[in-house]
C-alpha cells in the first residue's frame, strides 16, 4: 500500500495548519480512511514522547490522536527545541543528535533532508493517506534554498499543496495572492488550493474576497472556514498562546498561578486546569506580580532550567513564591519546576547551555546535576496518597536529596520525586498528570476544591468530533482527496 498525501502550507506562523491539519485527520479517519500526519520541521518545546521511544511535536501528537493512532518518531523526523534566541538542540528521528545554531543549522538542513524523506516514505507504506504539516510561512523565500519544511519538502517529495491564510489577523487577500507573488513559478505550480481560515461573521460579505484570490492566483478554493471557538479547549503547541489573553473566572473556587518563563516547555500540562469550571489559571508575565491569594504556584517544565531559573529571578517571582509560601500557600514544580525548587541545579557538561550551576530556590532540600542523557518513557505510578495516574518522563538529569525520602510517587515500584517536611511543596518529572482525571481530582481536592467530574480525554475527542464536522460542513473535502496524491 502507497499512501496518496497532501501538504499543508500557511501563509504565516500560527495561521491554523495544525489544527485544520488535526479536524482533516478526524474527518478522513471517520470516512474509513487510514491517516498518518506528518511535519517534515518542527520547531517547538511542547513535545510527546512516542510509542518507538522517542519524541515529537504536540501538534503532530493531537493529529495522530485525531487519526486514531499511535505516535511514531516518523511524524515528525525534524524537531528542534529553543534553547536561546539563536540556537536548540535538534531532535532527528525521535533522539537528540546535539545542538545547533541558527546559522550552523542551515548548513545542516541539506543533510537532513534524506531523513525527512526516510521517514516520509515509511508512513506512505502505512497509510491511504499522509497529511503533511509545513512549518512558518511558505513565502519565506530567505530560506527557500535550503528548504526541508515546506517548498523544499514539497517538491522534493512530489505532494501537492495547499495553502492557509488567517484573515483573522488581517489582510489575508494579499497574503495569499502575495505569496504566490514571491515564491518562484515551480513553487507555485506545487498549490493547488487555498483555505481562508478563522473568518467571523457573514460569509457571504468575503465571497468577492475569495473570487479575487481564486482569479489572481489560479488556485481552487477550498474553502471559508469560520473560527473554531473550541480550539482553545485543545492541547496547544505554539508557545505564543501563552501570551494571550484568558478570560477571568469570577465564580472560580481556586486560582492557580504560573510564572510564564522565556523557555517554558510542555506547557499542554495546563489545559486540564484551564478546563476546571472551577478553577482560574493565572499566566504570570514578566512585570507582572503572582496574585497573593492563588491556592497553588506551579512552575512548568523548561528547556534551559538555569537560564529560566534566571529569568525568573529577574521578574521578581522568587521573592513572590517565597512570600507565598510564607502565608501556607502551596508550590508544585513539574521537571524543570521540580529542579528550580531545589538548593542547586548543576550543569557541569553544558547540556542545557554553557557549563555552569546555579543557586535554586530552596524551598526543596534536593540538588539536580543535568546530564546529555534524556529519560523519555511513559510511566504509570501511583502517588504516595494512594491515587494511580498515567503520565510520561522528558528530562535530563538526576535529582537527589533529603527531601526525596519523601517521594511524590512510586513508579514500577521505585520512588519519583519529592515532598518538602511540611508537605506543601512538591517536585515530579511526570508530565500529563492533570491529563489523569484521577490525579488532577485528587490535586483539585488537596487544595480544598470541589471534583468536577470532567473527563478530559473525553472531552478532548468529543472536541475533535465537533471540528470535524465543522469542516465537512465549511471545507470541499472531496476537492482535497482529488488534490491529493
Amino acid at each position: 500500500m502507497v499512501a496518496r498525501a497532501l501538504m499543508f502550507q500557511g501563509t504565516g506562523s500560527d495561521v491554523g495548519k495544525s489544527l485544520v491539519v488535526a479536524g482533516l485527520a478526524r474527518v478522513f479517519t471517520l470516512r474509513g480512511l487510514s491517516v498518518l500526519p506528518f511535519k517534515p520541521q518542527n520547531m517547538s518545546n511542547n513535545a510527546a514522547v512516542t510509542a518507538d521511544g522517542g519524541e515529537i511535536g504536540r501538534a503532530q501528537a493531537l493529529q495522530a490522536r485525531a487519526a486514531s493512532v499511535p505516535l511514531s518518531v516518523h511524524m515528525n523526523p525534524v524537531l528542534l527545541k529553543p534553547q536561546s534566541e539563536v540556537g536548540a538542540q535538534v531532535v532527528v528521528q525521535g533522539r537528540v543528535e546535539g545542538n545547533a545554531k541558527a546559522a550552523e543549522y542551515q548548513l545542516l538542513k541539506p543533510r537532513l533532508l534524506s531523513r525527512v524523506l526516510e521517514s516520509f516514505e515509511i508512513l506512505k507504506a502505512r497509510a491511504d493517506l499522509v497529511l503533511v504539516e509545513g512549518a512558518g510561512s511558505a513565502s519565506e523565500i530567505n530560506l527557500r534554498q535550503n528548504d526541508i519544511a515546506n517548498m523544499g519538502f514539497a517538491c522534493a517529495a512530489d505532494v501537492p499543496v495547499v495553502l492557509i491564510g488567517d484573515i483573522d489577523r488581517g489582510g489575508v487577500i494579499a497574503s495569499l495572492a502575495g505569496t504566490k507573488l514571491v515564491i518562484d513559478d515551480d513553487d507555485a505550480a506545487m498549490i493547488h488550493g487555498f483555505i481562508v481560515n478563522r473568518f467571523r461573521g457573514d460569509p457571504a460579505l468575503f465571497a468577492e474576497g475569495m473570487r479575487i484570490i481564486g482569479a489572481f492566483t489560479g488556485w481552487q478554493s477550498i474553502g471559508l472556514l469560520p473560527h473554531f471557538a473550541d480550539a482553545a479547549l485543545l492541547p496547544a503547541e505554539d508557545a505564543l498562546g501563552l501570551t494571550q489573553s484568558f478570560a477571568r473566572k469570577p465564580g472560580a473556587k481556586m486560582r492557580i498561578a504560573v510564572p510564564i518563563l522565556p523557555h517554558i516547555s510542555n506547557f499542554d500540562d495546563l489545559d486540564p486546569l484551564e478546563a476546571e469550571p472551577d478553577v482560574e489559571l493565572i499566566r504570570v508575565r514578566r512585570g507582572e506580580a503572582i496574585p497573593g491569594d492563588c491556592d497553588l504556584v506551579l512552575l512548568v517544565g523548561s528547556k534551559a532550567t538555569i537560564t529560566d531559573l534566571a529569568a525568573l529571578r529577574e521578574a521578581g517571582f522568587d521573592t513572590d513564591i517565597a512570600a507565598h509560601y510564607r502565608r501556607g500557600g502551596r508550590v508544585l514544580g513539574l521537571c524543570g519546576g521540580y529542579q528550580m525548587l531545589g538548593r542547586r541545579i548543576s550543569d557541569p557538561e553544558g547540556s542545557e547551555g554553557p557549563p555552569g550551576s546555579a543557586e535554586g530556590l530552596g524551598l526543596l532540600d534536593v540538588e539536580t546535576v543535568l546530564s546529555a542523557s534524556k529519560r523519555l518513557e511513559a510511566v504509570t505510578g501511583v502517588s504516595a496518597d494512594g491515587i494511580s495516574f498515567a503520565g510520561y518522563e522528558m528530562h535530563t538529569g538526576h535529582t537527589t536529596g533529603v527531601d526525596c525520602s519523601r517521594p511524590f510517587s512510586s513508579i514500577g515500584g521505585n520512588p519519583e520525586g519529592a515532598s518538602s517536611r511540611d508537605g506543601r511543596v512538591v517536585g515530579t518529572y511526570v508530565h500529563g498528570l492533570f491529563c489523569d482525571d484521577r490525579q488532577r481530582s485528587a490535586w483539585l481536592s488537596r487544595l480544598g476544591g470541589t471534583v468536577s467530574g470532567l473527563n478530559y480525554e473525553a472531552n478532548v475527542d468529543a472536541i475533535l468530533d465537533r471540528l470535524a464536522a465543522h469542516m465537512e460542513q465549511h471545507l470541499d473535502i472531496d476537492g482535497l482527496l482529488k488534490i491529493a496524491r
